[in-house]
């Protein structure tokens, strides 16, 4: 009987010692699963996909951008003719000061010489130097207002070519 125990001992022994194997290495399994399943609710936020934008077939969108088109089209042909008729407008007013700038210009070339020639200028040399003054006076403000009027020019006809441009980008936009 005890060579049967004793193998039974043994046979015993080597199952409690597997049994003790096992449960170290489902213990040690245990803690790494543990390890690497704490932070589980943080990595499924993570990765929890977001949408951002909305995607849309090209058909939906070329819809879209028809009837925006056929939304704001008339009213940006509207702005189209009001801004040609400024620019009319503000090419007539051009040539007009441009004109006027010239005639100013004609006068004063032809004051001297006129006021040379008169006996009339002749006296008043003699009686003093009020003419000249008068009339240098009158240049130099006349000289003055054709600057202003050319830097007003300048400055409109850069808006209106800014206004274009915007007008431009605003119909591609809108035809795109």
């Amino acid at each position: 009987m005890s060579f049967g125990t004793t193998s039974t001992i043994a046979s015993l022994n080597g199952c409690v010692s597997s049994l003790q194997n096992s449960i170290r290495l489902l213990d040690s399994s245990i803690s790494i699963l543990d390890s690497g399943v704490h932070d589980f609710p943080r990595i499924k936020k993570v990765l929890q996909c977001t949408r951002h934008f909305e995607l849309i077939s090209e058909p939906t969108l070329y819809a879209a951008q028809t009837a925006l088109a056929d939304e704001i089209g008339p009213e940006v042909e509207h702005l189209l003719r009001r801004v040609e008729q400024h620019l009319a407008k503000m090419e007539r007013r051009e040539k007009a000061l441009i004109a006027k700038s010239e005639l100013q210009e004609g006068r004063l070339q032809q004051k001297p010489s006129l006021a040379s020639s008169s006996s009339a200028a002749s006296r008043q040399r003699k009686s003093g130097l009020g003419g000249n003054v008068q009339s240098a006076e009158k240049l130099r403000m006349l000289k003055g207002k054709k600057e202003r009027l050319a830097h007003t020019i300048e400055r409109l006809s850069l808006q209106a070519g800014h206004k274009e441009r915007q007008l431009r980008m605003t119909m591609n936009y809108g035809a795109s």
